[in-house]
């Protein structure tokens, strides 16, 4: 099994506002930078959305460490998701629908396929790897404002 690093942010405009998100691939000698934008979204959308797409880049099962700076990713998915499946995608009072349903089932969907070591990263405190991923999360919501300016 390849061994992947993954460092996953998002970010937002705003909260709704326009939102981003950046991944950095590490692969051996190899890197890849990933990043994209929605118009109106939530920080932890972006968030969750930088998971998906990282897992979404790799072509086979992967022994994977994923880096976030976010405490709902890695809450949700070390913690809470379990209990959520088992209370059929509702919290812990089990009469409210677990937030962002769509995208933490893609996440567990895609997951599956890949034996994943979760590790929480202090954001903003120097981790380069960390700086990029939050670098090109911010930098697609600027290059969407910049673009709509020029319509």
């Amino acid at each position: 099994m390849q061994r992947v690093e993954i460092y996953t942010d998002g970010a937002c405009s705003g909260n709704p506002g326009k939102g981003g998100w950046g991944v950095v691939l590490r692969c051996k000698d190899k890197e890849k930078e990933l990043s994209g934008y929605e118009d109106l979204t939530t920080n932890n959308r972006m968030e969750l959305t930088a998971v998906i797409k990282a897992l979404q880049a790799l072509k086979c099962p992967c022994n994977i460490t994923i880096y976030s700076d976010s405490k709902y990713v890695m809450d949700g998915i070390t913690s809470w998701i379990a209990k959520w499946k088992q209370n059929g995608w509702k919290t812990a009072n089990k009469k409210s629908a677990v937030k962002n349903v769509d995208l933490w089932q893609e996440i567990d969907r895609l997951a599956q396929a890949h034996e994943i070591r979760w590790v929480w990263v202090k954001g903003h405190d120097g981790n380069i790897d960390n700086e990029r991923a939050d670098e090109l999360a911010r930098r697609a919501i600027k290059n969407e404002l910049d673009a709509m300016k020029n319509c």
